[in-house]
Formats: structure tokens, sequence, C-alpha cells
């Protein structure tokens, strides 16, 4: 049958599209066979785009063909035409003909769009080839492992570089306030009315004996005393360093060793211009320039071993720092133990080199002014945030996942 030339043309519009559920491979191969193409073509004209039939058909051949598309899960619509010039032609059957009008391609790899050609004039690509893995459909997604998409979702690199920023800013304050905070303050800071030469006077007391740490020890008193005054150094002699108290003499009941001046060191201020450095039993002094060494009063320092056995009285020597004004009281004496062990004590401000430091059993101890309390806390602040910087950076960097290069 022929279809007149009055009657109007019209032409068939694929949308571009496939509905939900269709099987891309199955429609692209299927709509390259029917309409003459490679499967490249076919696959351009499936690219989201609408695509336009070249062939003026009769409307109830385009409704036909509309019909054979729809079962392939490929939308199309029907657009007038202009009439038709000469007959054309019913085929008995297919879609045999048609052919699609000049159309671009997407590259799939950079969505330049570009005449049909083996290679992307952007970025080279393959686009036949890349077209066919297309082709085959999407792979099934394989399930991501938790820790991958807690991968995406955790900023990795920016809680990295807050931490190394806090690790640095932490590191260097704590250098700074641990230097700060053992500056001694100037003479005005303390109460020098009470910083006079410490009170000896004879004892009523007799020798006694304490146990630390189950080792009895014979205390032998020899004066009462108290002493005010600026602790400029100290030892702890129950630290882990300290074999000579710990292990070779057995020595628990000496908590620490204060090194100590009053005035006229401390009202003058030539304190400050001094070096002192504690070992095991010594206080090390000297001038940082000779006026300083000339002017310092040596009888005006003293070295005191404190003794104590009473929790409360260890824990308030223990609390006491370099800068401190300090006040406690109790006995010069000697003490030893049945092990072999003994020591004396210095009962004058005069004497120097070996026995020369004060052994004090200690009965009362105060702190009366702290120094540079701010510079204190700001170290143990600094210290522990340092700390756990450097501890968040080890975590981080055990279960960040690791990125590659190139």
């Amino acid at each position: 049958m022929k279809v007149p030339t009055s009657q109007p043309g019209v032409q068939i519009v694929l949308t571009g599209d496939l509905r939900p559920g269709a099987d891309r491979a199955a429609a692209v191969a299927v709509l390259a066979r029917l309409l003459k193409v490679t499967p490249a073509q076919a696959e351009v004209a499936l690219n989201g785009h609408p695509r336009r039939l070249k062939d003026l058909l009769t409307r109830d051949r385009a409704e036909q063909i509309r019909d054979r598309l729809a079962v392939l899960g490929i939308p199309c619509r029907i657009e007038d035409g202009v009439p038709l010039q000469v007959q054309v032609p019913e085929p008995s059957g297919g879609l045999g003909g048609l052919e699609l009008q000049a159309v671009m391609q997407r590259c799939p790899a950079c969505g330049e769009d570009q005449p049909p050609a083996p290679l992307c004039r952007r970025c080279g690509a393959a686009v036949e080839k890349l077209r066919e893995q297309a082709s085959v459909g999407p792979r099934a997604a394989r399930p991501k492992p938790a820790a991958a998409s807690l991968g995406r979702r955790f900023p990795y690199r920016l809680v990295n570089q807050l931490l190394t920023l806090v690790f640095l800013s932490a590191l260097g304050l704590a250098i700074w306030s641990h230097w700060k905070r053992d500056q001694l303050p100037p003479p005005d800071f303390y109460d020098l009315a009470r910083l006079s030469e410490p009170a000896q006077t004879p004892t009523s007391s007799k020798p006694f004996q304490v146990e630390s740490q189950g080792v009895t020890y014979t205390i032998d008193p020899l004066f009462d005393y108290a002493l005010d005054g600026v602790v400029v150094s100290l030892h702890d002699s129950d630290a882990f360093t300290d074999v000579y108290h710990f292990k070779d003499w057995k020595d628990f009941l000496n908590i620490r060793d204060l090194c100590v001046v009053w005035d006229p060191n401390v009202g003058s201020g030539v304190f400050r211009a001094m070096d002192y450095h504690n070992t095991t039993w010594t206080c090390w002094i000297a001038g940082l320039d000779g006026s300083a060494s000339a002017a310092f009063a040596r009888d005006a320092l003293s070295n005191n071993h404190l003794l104590s056995h009473d929790p409360r009285v260890q824990a308030a020597i223990r609390s006491a720092r370099r800068g401190d004004q300090i006040h406690f009281r109790g006995l010069l004496a000697s003490y030893s133990h049945a092990g072999g062990f003994h020591r004396g004590s210095s009962t004058t401000r005069t004497d120097t080199g070996n026995g020369a430091c004060e052994t004090v059993f200690v009965q009362d101890f105060e702190v009366v002014r702290r120094a540079n309390p701010g510079w204190h806390l700001t170290y143990s602040l600094a210290k522990y945030t340092t700390i756990a910087a450097l501890a968040g950076l080890l975590v981080l960097l055990g279960v960040a996942p690791v990125t590659r290069s190139g």
C-alpha cells in the first residue's frame, strides 16, 4: 500500500533514556540491530539527550514503531513533521530503513560532546572501548567495608593537621613555662620580716625510734630547730635515680633535700644572681658574676636533709617548689638503723664541705608563699596537652587509611 503525498509525515524522537528496570545491554543491542547502526551509535542514542530519527513516517507506522520500542524499555515520542513529498513505502515488518540523524557523541571519560570518532578530541580516551564496557551494564555493587565507609566520612587529614598544631603549640608552651616557673621572684614578693636566721635552741627531747617501709630508725635529737627561708634548689631523696638512699643505705626516712636562703641574701636580691644545683647530699652554688659571689652571704644558706615518717608532713615537704617561701620546725638530729647506716647533722651555719648539711626530723612544714603559681599551672596543662596530642597522632597513624599516589 502507498501513502498519498497529501498525508502529513511524522517523526520518532528518542528521549535518550531507559525506563527503570530495563536491560540496557539488551536495549542497546536490539536498537543497534533495528536501526542498522553500530552499538556505539545506539549507545549514544540512549545517553540522556533526545535524538530524532531521520525518516518521515505515517502516524500509524510511527505508533507501531513506538510500541515496539516501548517493549524494549526505550521511551520515545511522535512529533509532527512536514507533508510527505513522495510516497513512503509501508514495510511489512521490522524497523528497517530508519536511520538516526547525525548526532553528537559524549565522551564517557570527560563528558565532551563531539562528532563520532574513535578517540575523544579533548582527552584522547578510546570512546568505542568505553562505550562497549558501559554496554555490559553496571556491575553489582560490592558491599564496602565499614572501615572504608568510615574513612570517607572521617576527616583524617583535618584532624591530623589540628593535632599536629596542638602538639607543637603545647610543646613550645611547656618548654617556655618550664623555664618561667623556676625563675626566682624579686625580693618584694616575700615576707622579709620572717626571713631571719634559723632558730636553734637546746632540746629536752630524748632519743626515740620510728619505722618507715619496714626499717626501724633511731633518732638522736641535738637541738630544737625552726627555719624560715626561700627554696633555691631541691633534691628528691626517694627518686628512682637516687640509688644511695634506697639501695645502698636503706634510707627511707630522708624525704627531700632543700637548699634554702634567707636574709640578707633575699632582701638584697643577690640570691637571684646565683646558680644553685642539688645532688644526692650536696647543694652547689656559684655566682653568675664576680660581684654576686662577693656579695652573697654563705652563712645565710643551708642544705637541709628533711626526715619524716608522717604521711601528712611528707606530703607538705614534697609540695615545696623552687622559689617558695617555707617554714618548718623540728629537731636537728642524727639518725641510724640496725643495718649499719648512720648520718649526723651540722649545728652551725658557718661550716662547709662534708657534714655541713642540717639533718632535721620535721614535725611541722608549711609553704608560706608559693612562687609562680600561674606558670606552674600553665606547665602542667601544656605538658598533659602535649602528651594527649602525641597519643592522638599515634592513634591516627595506626587507623588512618593509607593514601597512595601515582
